[in-house]
């Protein structure tokens, strides 16, 4: 049995990543993860792909048992392997919500490392993983400091573990937006302490995008040429002048 595995698939950039690659492959089965249950039900109506919710809370180790004790049980062949399913808080890290940051962490960085390690051994040559990463994965972003810094562990952990799986012609890609207008921005307090965005894309874009750039067999996906520009700039910027222009654009002192 071939099937792809999606997380994040409730909503954002999971659900819209879900519906592209409903459109383009075919597949057994795809895998839907994400906390809420009924919202992995209502996919089922709107995909030609058979869709099998499997509702996880990642933040949580146990979620990552039952998707190994899930896959032990079903053997499939994990065509697909997308990593969606993100959260996070922006504001100063000494007035956050522990317990948030730290789940922020856990959904962003070490659930995706888990995902990937328990998929692996059913994976075969031809097969892809796709993570989401972000625009703030290229630099040190103060009032996203957690977020930031997970979003750099995935680009960094995706480009490492592509480099090692090339021989067995696994693909990995990821997928580092810039600002994206979903359910996760409203959950982060964006308006609260975001005053500057230089351009808002649509989650429907950057999968359309994700889509194109794994043809390519690309390792980063970036969508938009503001943002590609971005990147390029802050690679050759001192690290201290790129956070005093973002503070600078935030109206933070």
């Amino acid at each position: 049995m071939k099937i792809a595995v999606v997380t994040g698939a409730s909503s954002g950039i999971g659900r819209e990543l879900l519906y592209a690659i409903d459109r383009e492959r075919e597949f057994d089965e795809i895998w839907v993860i994400a906390r809420r249950a009924d919202r992995l039900e209502e996919l089922k109506g709107k995909c030609r792909n058979r869709i099998r919710p499997v509702p996880l809370d990642l933040s949580e180790e146990s979620a990552i048992d039952s998707y190994r004790a899930l896959l032990e049980e079903e053997k499939p062949e994990i065509s697909l392997l997308v990593n969606a399913a993100g959260c996070g808080i922006f504001g100063p890290f000494a007035e956050s919500d522990l317990e948030k940051q730290l789940n922020s962490l856990k959904v962003n960085a070490l659930a995706l490392i888990a995902m990937c390690r328990v998929s692996l051994p059913y994976m075969e040559s031809g097969d892809s993983i796709i993570n989401v990463g972000s625009n703030s994965a290229w630099q040190p972003v103060p009032y996203q400091s957690v977020y930031g810094a997970s979003k750099s562990c995935v680009l960094n952990f995706s480009r490492a573990l592509g480099r090692e799986l090339r021989p067995r012609g696994i693909h990995v890609m990821c997928v580092c937006p810039g600002w994206i207008k979903t359910e996760f921005q409203a959950e982060a307090e964006h308006d609260t302490y975001i005053r500057y965005v230089d351009r808002w894309y649509g989650a429907d874009e950057v999968a359309a995008q994700t889509m194109k750039d794994l043809k390519k067999k690309k390792t980063v996906s970036i969508l938009g040429h503001p943002v590609r520009r971005q990147v390029r700039l802050v690679k050759f910027l001192p690290v201290g002048l790129v956070m005093k222009i973002w503070c600078k654009q935030q109206g933070i002192l």
